[in-house]
Formats: structure tokens, C-alpha cells, sequence
């Protein structure tokens, strides 16, 4: 095999007169294959195989499934063929198509991604993009399972946005997710505008559900759902999505709670993203100074009446965690699992066991503030269990506590040690030496062997 720069060099020996002898003499190459590279038959940095090529055979199909379906993933493909006799690894066909360039171009595809989009105008307060964001590898310490969930409410005309982290995305998120990200910023636009998730509209129609559609009445807002395979009109959303994964999630601590993650992205917010530049009609300005000149309404007073549901566990101190702080519990569910329910704008929070009966109802604290908000009733019944059971003559164990066989074990190992039956498989039978036998052979013994 000849190198690039071997391949040059014969070709400008060739120009100057040089026989094919010569050069080989010069390069101490073979002839042969010296005039396989000035004839072109052979390429620089290409060696030729010696046996034949293995995927040859395959060429033909793997074209023709690739023009039918130019998104065929290659371990499908790959499937097919080994039922057509196909013996190679998955890495060695995904690399003979991307070598030989075998994947077409999808043209229906590429008129969607080259073609010519116009500009849609967002006049100031006009519109709110939402979109939920999926945040893979939450702390374990979370119990949120692989994924948290971000909502994400954008101003579409000046860009500021707010998030709020969720552990799902059911309705009850939803709606206080949009409650708290409208108060943060600065108020209600006209329409909200959202992708066909279910939780706002039928997914196959695009019309409002019925519970939805009160909450858009309560805020007074319009909705606009958009088309299927239509994302890029809601682009102001998805460019603050992109932000949020990239330059908050990324590098979150993984020490981190959920509620010091939620004040994390607000303060990201606030010191990041509405300090960006923008281009206005009067010149450069920051996203929060555009902001702060959009007609926004006032939201409501209290937030939609929606209710929250989530499962706990509780605490060997009877208490349960809520939204970075502790409530009390009566002791006797300590360790187990209990429902926590909370009422957007009721200010007050009810804690149930897995039967539904609520057993304890606390006055929420400032999420975040670290707070204990303990009943005085289960503070006492906690006391009083405590010392009964510190009081109780069973104790546990100490690990290396001598405790050595009672007496009960002690009369059973007498028994052992004097037993003198037999036992087979008729049952006990006493043991019966025969010393008749050893007379017998006593007396027959009369000399020594």
C-alpha cells in the first residue's frame, strides 16, 4: 500500500521520464504495484483485500431498505439480514453504511428543515409559551425515580422565563406550576400557547379538556394549541428548555434538595437569563428591562383550586417531609406510608394514611424555610412511647453480649447425653449386647494365632 505522499512522489518521477522499473527500484516497491497506482486501479492510503469482501453479498438489500425507509434503524436492518444469512457484528454493518454512504438524504424530511419559515410576531403581553422539560438523573435522595420533570413558562416577546421542577407531570403540576411561574413573571399575558399534552388538551383533536379549560377561565387567558409536528411555533419555549438542561441541570449539585434546586433555577434565572441583550427598536436592552415594559394583567389573588398528591414516608421521628420542611405525624405510623395532599391556596396541608383517614392537618410554613411544625399532641404521645419503650425490660440485644444456654437448653442436652435408644424405621428399640457370642468364641480359641 502506498501513502499519499508515496503516491505523489511516484507520479512526479513518472512525469519526469522515469520507467516503472526505476521507480520501483527508487521506492522499493513491486512494478506491479507501482503501475496499479499511476493507472488509478488502486487508491493511496486504501490497502487492497486479499480475500473477498464479506459484505459484498449484502450491498444490494441493504441499499434497496435504505431508499424504501431512509429512517430504518440499522439494528432492525441488522435483524433482517441475519436472517438472510448475515454473520458480521451490528458495528461492522453500521460502519459499512456510514463508509460507503449507503443512508439517503430523506427528502420529505429535508423540505421541512430547509424550507423557508416566516416570522412570527409576538407584540408585547400578547402570548406565554409552556413546555415541560425532562431532567434525566435526579439524586437518589429525591425518590423521584430516573427523571424530574421542569415546567417552563416563557414570555414570547422578551425571552425572561421561570421553571418549576415537579416530580411528575400530572394536572395538579400543571396548574401550580403555571401559578407559580406567572406570579414570577410579573403577570398574565392574553393566550397561553401549549404542544398537545394531555394534561391540557386531546392529544388527537387539540381540543381543551374540561378541566383545563377552568383553569384558562380562572386566569382569563386564551389557549392555543399547537398543530401536530408544529413545534417551531412555540420556539421562545424551546430555546429557554435548551438553556435550562444545559447551563442550570448540568452542573447541579448532586447534594442538592428539591426545594434548594427550585430557589437554584430562580436565582439562575434571575442573574443569567434576564441579564441577556437583546435588540429593540430603541437600541440593546436586557431581557428584564424588556420585560418590565409588557402590559401584563394581574393574576388572582389565590391560585386555582387545584389539589396536590403526593406519597411519604415517614420519619422514625413521626414526622413528614413537605416542600423542605417537617410535620408531625401520631408515632404509631411511624416508618410507614402516608398521603400528603395539599390544596393550592388553602394554606394547609393534610396528611393520610393508605385507608384515606386523615390523621393529622398542619398550617404550611414557608417552602424551603427548614421549619418543624410539630402538634403538641404528637409531640406528647411521642414522648410517652419513647419512655415506655426505653423503660421496657426488653431491651435489645447487645452485639457482643454474653448469654449462655438456659436451662431449658441445658435439660435438653441431659437428655441427649444419657439417650440409649436406637432408632430405625420401626421406631425406638432398646440396644441388646449378646454376650453369648463372644463366650462362644472365647471357647473356641485354643491356641494363639
Amino acid at each position: 500500500m502506498l501513502t499519499r505522499e508515496n503516491d505523489v512522489e511516484v507520479h512526479a518521477l513518472h512525469k519526469r521520464g522515469w520507467t516503472i522499473s526505476a521507480i520501483a527500484r527508487h521506492t522499493g516497491h513491486d512494478r506491479k504495484t507501482i503501475r496499479a497506482y499511476l493507472n488509478g486501479e488502486r487508491s493511496p492510503g486504501e490497502r487492497k483485500k486479499s480475500a473477498a469482501d464479506p459484505f459484498e453479498p449484502f450491498l444490494a438489500y441493504v441499499t434497496a431498505r435504505l431508499v424504501e425507509d431512509p429512517h430504518l434503524w440499522s439494528r432492525t436492518l441488522c435483524d433482517e439480514l441475519e436472517d438472510l444469512g448475515y454473520t458480521q457484528s451490528y458495528p461492522t454493518l453500521t460502519r459499512q453504511i456510514r463508509q460507503r454512504g449507503l443512508r439517503p438524504t430523506c427528502e420529505a424530511c429535508a423540505l421541512v428543515t430547509e424550507r423557508a419559515n416566516a416570522v412570527i410576531e409576538h407584540p408585547p403581553g400578547e402570548e406565554t409559551q409552556w413546555d415541560w422539560v425532562e431532567l434525566p438523573n435526579p439524586p437518589d435522595e429525591w425518590g423521584w425515580g430516573s427523571t424530574a420533570f421542569l415546567l417552563v413558562g416563557s414570555l414570547a416577546h422578551s425571552g425572561k422565563w421561570r421553571g418549576y421542577l415537579a416530580p411528575d407531570m400530572t394536572r395538579p403540576q400543571v396548574i401550580a406550576g403555571i401559578d407559580r411561574i406567572t406570579r414570577r413573571l410579573g403577570g398574565v399575558t392574553k393566550s397561553w400557547r401549549f404542544d398537545r399534552m394531555a394534561t391540557v388538551c386531546h392529544p388527537s383533536t387539540g381540543a381543551l379538556t374540561a378541566e383545563f379549560a377552568g383553569v384558562a377561565k380562572y386566569y382569563g387567558v386564551s389557549v392555543d394549541v399547537c398543530p401536530p409536528r408544529r413545534g417551531n411555533r412555540k420556539g421562545v419555549v424551546e430555546k429557554s428548555n435548551h438553556t435550562a438542561a444545559q447551563r442550570w441541570w448540568r452542573t447541579l449539585p448532586d447534594e442538592t434538595t428539591p426545594e434548594q434546586a427550585q430557589t437554584s433555577c430562580d436565582t439562575f434565572c434571575r442573574t443569567r437569563s434576564d441579564a441577556r441583550m437583546r435588540p429593540t427598536s430603541d437600541g440593546r436592552a436586557s431581557v428584564i428591562t424588556v420585560a418590565a415594559r409588557e402590559p401584563l394583567s394581574a393574576p388572582p389573588a389565590a391560585p386555582y383550586p387545584a389539589t396536590l398528591t403526593e406519597m411519604r414516608t415517614v420519619s422514625r421521628q413521626a414526622l413528614v417531609a413537605w416542600r423542605g420542611n417537617q410535620y408531625s405525624v401520631p408515632p404509631e405510623v411511624a416508618m410507614s406510608e402516608v398521603t400528603v395532599s395539599e390544596r393550592l391556596g388553602d394554606g394547609h396541608i393534610d396528611i393520610a394514611t393508605d385507608s384515606g383517614i386523615v390523621i393529622a392537618r398542619h398550617r404550611l410554613a414557608t417552602p424551603g424555610s427548614g421549619a418543624q411544625v410539630r402538634d403538641h399532641g404528637h409531640v406528647v404521645a411521642l414522648e410517652t412511647l419513647a419512655k415506655a419503650g426505653a423503660s421496657s425490660s426488653r431491651r435489645p440485644h447487645r452485639r457482643k453480649e454474653r448469654i449462655p444456654p438456659g436451662q431449658a437448653a441445658r435439660d435438653a442436652a441431659n437428655t441427649l447425653r444419657h439417650n440409649t435408644t436406637n432408632t430405625d424405621d420401626t421406631g425406638p428399640q432398646a440396644s441388646i449386647i449378646d454376650m453369648s457370642v463372644y463366650e462362644r468364641a472365647a471357647q473356641n480359641r485354643t491356641h494363639l494365632p
